[in-house]
């Protein structure tokens, strides 16, 4: 984890204010992080790896660039019904994407974002470690545990299903850290 502490200082370090919590999650996978990037940074299409997304809308024309937004509808059974996302933060030659969840029906209020991709070549073997963390605001009625571990809960079943998605076939196990 030494490798990534420079990552964790950059890119996932939040300020956190009074009734809000932060969590950070990594995720090893048995693919090239390139091929990770390749989907991780496809801000329009987060379906591909995210469970709970039904569909993104994007305005026509979409740019690919910090600022652009996507209009997400969730699944039912969760406590919200649509998201709107914006882009702060591409990186493709560091492999950091971010976004802020700007407004839509859901109770997420304040929640940025920050995901990035590291590659490791050791022994000849090459994987790779994707960081998540969040920051968000406590919604009234709920306690900062419940609120971290609903987040936490989502953010690791979409980080493993990228696993599943982008190891392919390779047929490796279990890949949390």
């Amino acid at each position: 984890m030494e490798d990534l502490k420079a990552s964790v200082v950059d890119h996932h370090t939040y300020t956190v204010g009074p009734r809000q919590c932060s969590s950070l999650l990594a995720q090893r996978i048995h693919a090239p992080p390139h091929a990770v990037w390749a989907v991780v940074r496809c801000f329009d299409t987060p379906q591909a790896y995210k469970h709970f997304i039904r569909s993104c809308h994007v305005n026509e024309g979409f740019q690919l660039v910090v600022g652009c937004t996507r209009d997400v509808t969730v699944i039912s059974g969760l406590p919200a019904a649509t998201s709107t996302e914006r882009l702060d933060l591409l990186d493709d030659d560091r492999h950091v994407i971010g976004f802020t969840i700007v407004g839509g029906d859901h109770r997420l209020r304040n929640y940025r974002s920050v995901t990035s991709v590291h590659g490791f070549d050791r022994d000849g073997k090459i994987w790779t470690v994707v960081l998540e963390s969040y920051v968000v605001d406590v919604p009234e009625g709920n306690t900062e545990e419940d609120t971290r571990l609903f987040a936490d809960t989502v953010v690791k079943l979409n980080l493993q299903k990228l696993a599943s998605v982008t190891e392919g076939t390779n047929g490796h196990g279990d890949s949390s850290l």
